[in-house]
């Protein structure tokens, strides 16, 4: 049923939203230039790695020595309001689509995270990871690493379509008010160094 669920909401999402999907589209090439998608690979069910796709929001600034700038030097306006408003997240319908996401879950993290996880954070990963979740809507990027990933494996141990649904509607609510889009101090959430330095300690 959650896969033929996330078939259906993908298609749905992609047939209606296709407009807004081209405006964006069109407006990041013209103030960001290209690439317009940002991809790159991320761990999903069972840690396997698949290519995630999301709208741009960076500029590609980087210093004299050719390092990246810090996201807030990078992250524009433009690329604020896009994230604020996960739309995004928009391109990640595809991969719903074609399997590799969920349209509620945990949401995909970096491939650098995976031997950092402790055993009971690995669970995240029993699941197909989602474009929103449980962890998205109590508290999405202003809380700790720590609740984060307990919030994650509640998920993975009661998830059921009812709980799915629940999720999407409380997602659009955190959308429209733009609560917990950072974490204080923060343009982004900051990295996950490990357990041994966890925000908790």
């Amino acid at each position: 049923m959650k896969r033929i669920f996330d078939i259906v909401l993908s298609l749905i999402g992609l047939l209606v939203l296709s407009p807004i999907i081209i405006i964006i589209a069109i407006l990041i090439y013209l103030k960001l230039g290209t690439p317009i998608f940002f991809k790159q690979d991320r761990p999903g069910l069972k840690g396997n790695l698949f290519r995630m796709y999301k709208f741009r929001t960076m500029l590609d600034k980087i210093d004299s020595s050719g390092t990246s700038l810090p996201d807030e030097d990078r992250l524009t306006k433009f690329g604020k309001l896009l994230r604020s408003t996960s739309l995004d997240e928009l391109p990640e319908l595809f991969n719903v689509l074609k399997g590799e996401m969920s349209i509620v879950g945990p949401r995909p993290l970096l491939k650098s995270y995976l031997p950092l996880y402790n055993d009971r954070q690995k669970r995240r990963h029993d699941v197909k990871p989602g474009i929103t979740g449980w962890a998205q809507i109590n508290g999405r990027n202003a809380i700790s690493w720590n609740e984060k990933f307990e919030l994650d494996v509640w998920y993975v141990e009661n998830h059921n379509l009812l709980l799915d649904i629940k999720v999407i509607l409380m997602t659009i609510k955190k959308v429209i008010i733009r609560d917990g889009i950072n974490a204080d101090g923060q343009a982004t959430m900051s990295a996950f160094k490990g357990n041994e330095f966890s925000d908790d300690q």
